[in-house]
């Protein structure tokens, strides 16, 4: 066992019953979800503590009504400094006695600061001398570890255990009845989610391409949603035309849904055809089988863990390099995208629905 994880435990062990504690992690919507079950392996270790989440505000809801989880205290990144003195006076304010920063930048280190507590817990992930603000960092958590791999780390740290904590998305009732009335039009059908968005240019393989999937699903009878944000509607739509125009069932919620209705919708999915995205680990979350489309990240580093999964990788030199602009021009241009196509995505798709997927291409 390391020396840093001994220390941490010994540390934990002094703090004794932790009364407050805080999980600093306001983004992004797929990481957050990966890192759940370190707010899971807290509930476990300290069953009586006040646990607060900082989080982004517009992500807030994804953490609202969690049973493991207090408070929620949201951060308003576009605040001018005003919110922002007022967010870390209240940090400040709550006393925290262990605070736990999943985020690792410079924003995240103040936040760390502000609160002054007893006890401040980093990763070897952290950039811009984030890890400056902590007493020790988990071992184990560096970048060439996978992304959902380190979070476990720092629960197996906290817990003193190497169970496997689950990423729970609380999921109300409400939510499930509303997801299931919305699918309505594609009962009956194998359903598949497709989202064709995602934040870097250089993860969006194109909606083209996610129509011609959704074309061939419609044709072997299977039923497609579509999610994403308002912005990604457009992309939503060029499906959507696709499906329509071969008389395909289809249901198009791109934008009309919260988080948490999202999460409903993808668990009640058969799989999901995604990029690497925030709903993609949501999908994987609630139980459903991804295909993964990964052009400039790493399947490996950042997918869904499990045997479910397909995850497909471009095949071209700068795969995997993480970089949010295309570093080719010409006619290599985004030459990833050209390396995965609708038929390799389409036949992945089919061994998913089928429940013969054995292991994580």
């Amino acid at each position: 066992m390391a020396d840093h994880q001994l220390a941490i435990r010994e540390q934990l062990q002094a703090l004794g019953s932790a009364p407050r504690i805080a999980i600093i992690k306001p983004s992004a919507l797929g990481d957050i979800v990966q890192s759940l079950p370190v707010l899971e392996a807290l509930r476990l270790r300290f069953p009586q503590s006040k646990i607060s989440w900082i989080v982004n505000q517009e992500l807030a809801d994804l953490l609202e009504g969690h049973p493991a989880l207090n408070t929620i205290i949201p951060f308003n990144r576009r605040g001018g400094w005003l919110d922002q003195w007022r967010l870390l006076a209240k940090l400040h304010s709550a006393r925290f006695d262990l605070v736990v920063d999943l985020q690792g930048l410079l924003r995240s280190a103040v936040m760390t600061s502000a609160t002054g507590a007893t006890l401040r817990i980093g990763m070897e992930t952290a950039r811009e001398g984030a890890n400056l603000a902590c007493d020790f960092v988990v071992d184990g958590t560096s970048r060439d570890i996978p992304a959902h791999q380190r979070y476990q780390q720092v629960a197996w740290t906290v817990l003193g255990s190497r169970d496997v904590l689950p990423a729970r998305i609380p999921v109300s009732h409400a939510d499930r009845e509303w997801s299931v009335a919305e699918l309505g039009p594609l009962a009956g059908t194998s359903i598949v989610a497709m989202h064709a968005g995602a934040k870097w240019v250089t993860k969006r393989w194109p909606a083209e391409r996610f129509a011609a999937v959704a074309v061939g699903a419609s044709k072997a009878g299977m039923g497609i949603v579509l999610v994403g944000t308002k912005s990604e509607q457009p992309l939503s739509k060029t499906i959507a035309d696709a499906v329509r125009a071969v008389g395909g069932k289809l249901c198009d919620l791109s934008g009309k849904t919260t988080l948490k209705q999202l999460a409903a919708v993808l668990g009640q999915a058969t799989a999901m055809v995604s990029n690497d995205s925030g709903p993609m680990h949501m999908a994987a979350a609630v139980g459903t089988p991804v295909v993964g489309i990964f052009t400039c990240t790493s399947p490996h580093l950042s997918g869904p863990a499990g045997p479910r999964h397909r995850l497909l990788a471009a095949a071209t030199a700068c795969a995997a390099s993480y970089e949010k602009t295309c570093p080719l021009r010409g006619v290599a241009h985004h030459a990833c995208f050209d390396t995965i196509t609708p038929e390799r995505v389409l036949q992945a798709l089919q061994v998913v629905v089928s429940g013969k997927v054995r292991r994580v291409a």
